[in-house]
């Protein structure tokens, strides 16, 4: 199986080129964006040296799936998805911030917790909690927006006070965050899950703001499992995971936590195929859909095809 790696696309009336961490985008006449979403795979924000065949697809379509169920919410950016690994979207003004949203005390929230933390973000914790229980109400705990290297914790306060974000947006912002939480929660319980935490990306296109990138996806959210969730927490046991942290945790068994000095651990055809059935596995418990395989042997001309004519259908309509 073959996995993309790299892209190197000159679509038509292209105007510009971006390589994110995972995703690829490439801007159109400055009015549109052709986000094509690579198999390479992050872990505490560092590019894995190898990537995860049909990752991309996995994740550009569980993005499409939860997309169009909170589209009443609010709007955003998909215009049309031409490929598995490609969508075309409006290009948005990004705000330079990350809404997260946590509704357990889970991953960065349980270690800042765990080592004597109180406070996430300006946010207030109470005393007496244990890692994976539900939080009094979910929280949005913002953090900015790295195009190279880590992402750091941010408060509302320092984010208005800065100019970040002007303190109207950002109440729209946190309001549209929560609101899309609520959602991704409804939708994860008809499938036995719970959506433990998550994060949005919002942009503003004419005076609007769009709901950006990639939502409720195992990169970008981490969900518990229903049946179990209670007994486990009694018993102080791990909570069943549905979410990319069995490749964390495979990282920290391994010695590697993104530090500097340290060496990602070597990435056996073994370990690459098992990430790939997990996150196919991910697919078909969070959309209750049966995955189907493209053919990745000439995937890169399939992306290249496919969105070429999706962009000569956009520029004949507009």
């Amino acid at each position: 199986m073959k996995a993309i790696r790299e892209t190197q696309f000159a679509f038509k009336n292209q105007t510009a080129f971006y390589k994110g961490k995972v995703r690829d985008v490439y801007s159109i006449a400055d009015k549109y964006i052709v986000m094509v979403v690579s198999d390479r795979i992050s872990a505490f924000d560092v590019v894995l040296p190898r990537a995860i065949p049909y990752k991309g697809q996995v994740l550009n379509k569980i993005a499409e799936h939860f997309l169009k169920a909170t589209r009443d919410i609010m709007p955003n950016w998909v215009i049309d998805v031409p490929d598995p690994n490609a969508t075309i979207g409006y290009r948005c003004e990004p705000f330079k911030v990350e809404m997260v949203v946590r509704g357990y005390l889970s991953g960065h929230a349980w270690r800042t917790y765990r080592d004597g933390g109180r406070a996430l973000c300006g946010v207030a914790l109470p005393e007496g909690l244990r890692e994976n229980d539900p939080l009094p109400e979910p929280i949005v705990t913002p953090t900015t927006k790295a195009d190279v290297g880590h992402d750091e914790d941010i408060s509302k306060d320092e984010i208005i006070a800065r100019g970040i974000v002007s303190s109207e947006d950002y109440e729209q912002l946190e309001s549209y965050a929560k609101a899309l939480y609520k959602r991704g929660n409804e939708l994860a319980e008809k499938r036995g899950l719970i959506l433990a935490d998550t994060k949005y990306e919002f942009g503003k296109r004419d005076g609007q703001i769009y709901l950006m990138d990639e939502i409720h996806t195992p990169d970008s959210s981490r969900y518990f499992y229903v049946e179990g969730y209670q007994e486990r927490q009694d018993r102080g046991e791990a909570q069943k995971q549905l979410s990319k942290e069995f490749v964390r945790q495979w990282l920290i068994e391994n010695d590697f936590q993104g530090k500097e000095g340290q060496q990602v651990p070597e990435m056996t055809d073994e370990i690459v195929n098992s990430i790939s059935e997990r996150y196919i596995e991910l697919f078909e418990h969070l959309t209750g859909e049966t995955f189907r395989y493209e053919k990745t042997d000439d995937v890169l001309e399939r992306i290249e095809e496919n969105v070429n004519a999706a962009l000569v259908k956009l520029s004949e309509k507009s």
